[in-house]
């Protein structure tokens, strides 16, 4: 019997930088998803290791059971039922077992991840082995929740096979967990988070077990119900960024700045919430859906020159800004800027925009060595399926 979950990536539709000073910011889910598929083997396999599959990097990590139980024996004492956060010692155990894999220097960024995925293993399924293999259509680092969408797929597929989850088996294709589910399995996604990012805010992992969209303002996490499809285009200029830096630039600005700054943060905080109003506001026809668009469009310009008063844009972001432009389309940064993505509203009607418009503005942005992709917003969270291997 095999287990396969998905978990999306996500991206900031608006309020980014400023919800650090109180403003709300609108996440949103998007269709592209991280894969995990976990499968134990049968008596005659006769094998006695986990193995971890990284399908994209053509990478496999083993540890013998054995080895894992002499070096996390605590883990085995755990209930998949209370999430536990990782302890300073524990970390250094697990740190050893990852550099016994030897990973190879020019992917040394994914040891986090690695040593998320065995805490969340032996946490959850305590010392069996078995195989799990992971797939992802997400960019790495590049502020689409690829680690967020990787610990909540891993916590979906281990829960699978925990006594703390009860799932019909029996069902075909994608199924989506219930209430209570959701939320446990949201605590230990946000436990893999904290090994890999220290103190991560919880929105990724929230979105990515959820879905749809979600408002975030001083901590406080509020569900939204979008009542209209929205598209982007996801532009990832591949420009690395530092995100504490620029985080910590535009609190050296609002030091320097206090009363334009707050201004700044005050307009985004209306921008964020005029957004979630019309989002979910209904839509009852064509008009209404075009007219809602115009008025997205809108709210994006605003808030990426309101980033751009904050000093986080970069010449690769204003590149994709001034090509789509070009085109009559709205575009901003997402997430922490200075390179990293730009999303651009591509409105869903054919008199709007044609197939062909798009074709252009991709190859545009190709030309320029940005790559690009399609997504579809706020879709649905964490699911799983239940399916032979074969």
């Amino acid at each position: 019997m095999e287990v396969k979950a998905r978990a999306p990536g996500k991206i900031i539709l608006t309020g980014e930088h400023a919800v650090v000073h109180g403003s709300t910011a609108v996440a949103a889910s998007i269709d592209l998803y991280t894969y995990v598929s976990l499968r134990f083997p049968t008596p005659s396999d006769n094998d006695d290791s986990l193995k971890l599959q990284l399908k994209d990097m053509a990478l496999e990590f083993s540890w013998p059971v054995a080895r894992i139980k002499e070096a996390l024996p605590e883990a085995g004492n755990l209930l998949s039922s209370k999430p536990t956060s990782c302890s300073i010692e524990t970390m250094k155990s697990i740190a050893g077992l990852v550099e016994e894999q030897n990973i190879p220097e020019a992917n040394i960024g994914l040891a986090t991840g690695v040593s998320a995925f065995l805490w969340l293993y032996t946490c959850i399924l305590g010392f069996k082995p078995a195989t799990v293999v992971i797939t992802s259509e997400l960019p790495l680092g590049s502020g689409l929740g690829s680690s967020a969408a990787l610990c909540v797929a891993l916590s979906a597929a281990l829960l699978a096979f925990s006594d703390s989850v009860s799932l019909d088996m029996s069902q075909q294709g994608w199924s989506v967990f219930g209430d209570s589910e959701l939320e446990l399995l949201n605590k230990w996604a946000f436990e893999g988070e904290k090994i890999m990012h220290g103190k991560p805010s919880g929105l990724d992992n929230t979105v990515s077990t959820y879905g749809n969209m979600i408002k975030f303002r001083s901590g406080n996490l509020t569900r939204l119900k979008s009542n209209m499809p929205l598209k982007m285009l996801i532009t990832n200029t591949k420009v690395g960024r530092n995100t504490k830096a620029l985080v910590a630039g535009v609190s050296e600005r609002t030091l320097r700045h206090p009363d334009a700054m707050s201004l700044v943060f005050n307009a985004v905080d209306s921008i964020s919430n005029e957004l979630s109003t019309i989002i979910q506001s209904p839509t009852p026809d064509d008009l209404s859906i075009t007219e809602k668009e115009s008025k997205i469009e809108e709210l994006i310009e605003m808030n990426q020159g309101l980033l751009q008063c904050m000093g986080v844009s970069h010449a690769s972001i204003e590149t994709v800004l001034r090509t789509t432009l070009k085109y009559k389309l709205a575009s901003k940064l997402t997430g922490a800027g200075g390179g990293g993505c730009v999303l651009t509203l591509l409105p869903t009607h054919e008199s709007v925009l044609s197939g062909t418009v798009v074709d252009k503005v991709i190859a545009d942005l190709e030309s320029c060595g940005f790559q690009c992709l399609i997504a579809a917003i706020g879709g649905k969270g964490a699911e799983f399926s239940f399916g032979d291997s074969s």
